[in-house]
């Protein structure tokens, strides 16, 4: 099953909310990215309570380019978001992130656009899905697709038939060449957000895989 989901990266609930309400006539599921400043170059809105009120209308998931995600993963569970999804590069322990995501909802590992694929160490089969950053580095919104980052998809793929999720300038020429790598969930977020029909450019984005 192939699914696109809608991304927001925002500084303030106001910027956030207003992205919801754009997103909210034809979207199911929300792609929430979080950064502190630490994990990467930029900081977003952090507080996961607010979004609680929405948590019956979308199937909400958490990007977290945080350092030690594992601190976010029972406040965001508490706001009703149902999919954690964690940076390893800021991770002390991906067996503890990944038991505790496990109590708590789906549990994946995220890997920044530099990152090899050996950088996972626990075994495959205890995640939920993998998400695969592929541009350049993790933090904002808007950079173009890499396709040699799509490399690293493959040789997933090859090993794993758990989800793959890729995030990082998927348009409607890119996510194509994501699909064909294996991916199965493909976050889409300036490419929706920024086009002038945001409902007709995730529905053609739908009609391409």
């Amino acid at each position: 099953m192939y699914d696109v989901i809608p991304g927001i990266l925002e500084k303030s609930w106001e910027e956030v909310e207003a992205k919801i309400k754009l997103l909210s006539p034809f979207a199911k599921a929300l792609h929430i990215d979080i950064a502190d400043g630490i994990a990467t170059n930029n900081t977003t809105f952090l507080d996961p309570q607010p979004f609680a009120k929405y948590k019956d209308q979308f199937f909400l998931e958490v990007h977290m380019m945080v350092e030690e995600p594992i601190k976010y993963l029972q406040p965001f569970a508490q706001a009703g978001f149902k999919r954690f999804l964690g940076h390893v590069e800021k991770m002390s322990s991906q067996e503890e992130f990944v038991a505790e995501g496990q109590l708590l909802g789906e549990v994946g590992l995220a890997l920044d656009g530099p990152t090899e694929l050996s950088a996972i160490t626990v075994p495959y089969d205890d995640l939920d899905t993998v998400l695969f950053y592929v541009s350049d580095r993790v933090g904002f919104s808007g950079p173009p697709m890499l396709p040699q980052r799509l490399e690293k998809v493959k040789a997933f793929r090859e090993k794993s038939n758990i989800p793959i999720e890729v995030d990082g300038g998927i348009n409607d020429t890119t996510i194509r060449l994501a699909k064909d790598a294996g991916a199965t969930r493909f976050v889409a977020t300036s490419f929706i957000s920024t086009a002038q029909d945001p409902k007709g450019a995730y529905e053609k984005l739908v009609s391409l895989v």
